[in-house]
């Protein structure tokens, strides 16, 4: 028998609305669910080994997320917004700084997403076609997902 504990939890809204993601990509929904930080995230955040791989933040965002995604697929734009959703849900909205000696307060609940042409979306794939204005030349880009960013800084 399986032990399973009941932990707060919180509805997060991707930037990407889950555009990008194909239909049978449970990120395809927009949104994630995340638990709040316990003294087991605490924990990974100062676990030198993590730090000293550079993956602490990675083993945090996999800890928190409740939904059951593939952290890979995740766009750079939607893992950023995981990231901000877990200091948030973790030490609260309030962010302060200095900044040119002058004390600054930001409240991260209230950081708005790019709006986006969803029209760009409509196939639920990661790939778009761009022509460069100068060159006249036709191109073909995705947005990065993590799994990207660990191949590239692997290569």
């Amino acid at each position: 028998m399986e032990n399973k504990i009941n932990v707060p939890t919180e509805t997060v809204e991707l930037p990407s609305k889950g555009l990008v993601y194909s239909k049978d990509n449970p990120l395809s929904s927009g949104t994630i669910e995340m638990k709040y930080m316990t003294a087991k995230e605490e924990d990974i955040l100062t676990n030198q080994s993590y730090i000293q791989k550079g993956i602490v933040l990675d083993k945090l965002m996999t800890s928190l997320i409740v939904s059951k995604i593939n952290y890979d697929d995740l766009i750079v734009g939607d893992k950023n917004a995981v990231m901000v959703a877990s200091r948030v849900l973790g030490y609260g909205k309030d962010y302060k700084f200095s900044w040119g000696g002058e004390e600054i307060t930001v409240d991260l609940s209230q950081i708005d997403a790019k709006p986006i042409d969803e029209s760009l979306f409509a196939s639920r794939v990661n790939e778009f076609e761009f022509t460069l204005p100068f060159s006249g030349t036709p191109i073909t880009f995705k947005l990065l997902t993590h799994g990207d960013e660990v191949k590239i800084s692997q290569e």
